[in-house]
């Protein structure tokens, strides 16, 4: 992408920077899947794999609708999350069991704060370039990730932290 030179250049560029670290979530999120242990957290990823599949065909929409070409451009953000993500998981993690777990869900909601803020971002250009529905979509999408992100944050503390703990 050459250098933005107008707000709704950002606005599309971060569009475009959500699609590729969506992308990268989702391959890292269905890896997790088959490491979890707690059968709330499976089924917690595999329904946020959904959602991250059903974002990202929002932000190739938006993109479209805003005239430009359906593309993304690679997110080196998500790339070091996602890096941290498996190595905390594999190659330096816990091998199984409710520690394990506990690693799953930190990295998972790593991954969806950077998600959070991004579509957080694209929403308020989208608002200030006058795009008020895309606004609305990418609001839905923020509330969506954000209630994921509630939703482990209370797996954590009622189940699988105190699993943790005890084993």
């Amino acid at each position: 992408m050459s250098a933005p030179e107008h707000l709704m250049d950002l606005y599309v560029g971060e569009l475009k920077d959500l699609w590729s670290a969506n992308d990268q979530m989702a391959r890292t999120v269905k890896k997790l899947v088959t490491l979890a242990s707690d059968s709330d957290l499976k089924d917690m990823l595999k329904t946020s794999q959904e959602g991250i599949m059903q974002h990202t065909q929002t932000l190739k929409e938006l993109i479209s609708a805003a005239g430009e070409k359906v593309s993304k451009e690679h997110c080196k953000g998500m790339e070091g999350l996602v890096a941290e993500a498996v190595k905390h998981t594999t190659t330096e993690g816990p091998s199984k069991g409710p520690v394990l777990d506990a690693v799953i869900i930190a990295q998972y909601q790593r991954m969806t704060h950077y998600g959070i803020a991004g579509f957080g971002t694209a929403a308020a250009y989208a608002a200030a370039v006058g795009r008020k529905d895309d606004k609305k979509k990418l609001n839905a999408i923020t509330k969506s990730a954000y209630a994921g992100d509630q939703y482990m944050t209370k797996l954590a503390e009622t189940s699988v932290n105190i699993e943790a703990v005890e084993s």
